[in-house]
């Protein structure tokens, strides 16, 4: 019989305890960096689909002569809808390979629909804003992950905001306001980093419940996702009014 009177004991269930958090903390920096590896490398091959279409001409296909979008350029632009609403309602009945093939075609298509800031920016700034999004989503992610604080009341607040931010963009497809189409962007930005600092800390919450089960290797695909779409917006937002049109 176990004596728990007994130094030994407290120093074997502190080691066993020790050992535990250590196996956790590696699990969820392994799971953090598979969320970050998908993400980075959807966004590389956005960028690669974009600048191939934009370098080749392909990109002139998706606008009519009068500058808005063709018939096709409509079907590409909301394509990624469709693949984030089947994702999101269907991808824990999806194997993971599957899961996997939709993110990359999620991202395939985004780069086609965001090859059109070609036409409308200049290279330099595109480029330009890219790194500075690039900047702060790390930085804001980083806080996510590390800070000690809630940030979930904070989500449900950047939703409301987001929520009126497309009521917005509707509405500004009539009244074609310059100031309000400014104060739309301002918004925005302030949004997405508040979400991305949100997302990465309900990323990293979300560890606990699949853990050591197979829904893992799909979380860490949506976790990819959800971050992949913070920077997306981000990204937009800021060369909405940082960048110098063509």
């Amino acid at each position: 019989m176990v004596n728990q009177a007994d130094p030994r004991f407290g120093r074997a269930a502190a080691a066993r305890a020790g050992t535990a958090a250590a196996e956790y903390d590696a699990g969820l920096r392994k799971h953090m960096l598979s969320v970050y590896n998908y993400m980075m490398s959807g966004v590389l091959l956005t960028g690669l689909v974009a600048l191939g279409m934009a370098y080749t001409g392909a990109v002139n296909a998706l606008v009519n002569p009068m500058g808005g979008l063709s018939g096709l350029g409509w079907i590409v632009a909301l394509a990624p809808l469709a693949f984030v609403f089947i994702l999101g309602f269907k991808y824990q009945t999806m194997s993971e390979g599957a899961v996997q093939a939709m993110f990359w075609a999620f991202a395939a298509i985004m780069g086609a629909s965001m090859s059109t800031i070609f036409l409308v920016y200049t290279s330099t700034s595109i480029a330009t804003t890219f790194f500075a999004t690039a900047a702060a989503f790390a930085g804001l992610s980083l806080y996510g992950y590390t800070t000690k604080r809630d940030l979930s009341k904070l989500g449900t607040f950047l939703v409301m905001g987001l929520i009126g931010i497309l009521v917005a963009m509707l509405l500004n497809m009539f009244l074609q306001s310059g100031a309000l189409a400014l104060t739309i962007s301002i918004l925005g930005v302030l949004i997405f980093a508040g979400l991305t600092a949100h997302d990465t800390q309900k990323i990293k919450q979300t560890y606990d419940y699949v853990a050591g089960t197979d829904m893992a290797g799909k979380a860490a695909i949506m976790g990819a996702l959800t971050l992949y779409l913070d920077f997306i917006n981000l990204f937009q937002f800021l060369l909405s009014f940082l960048g110098q049109r063509d």
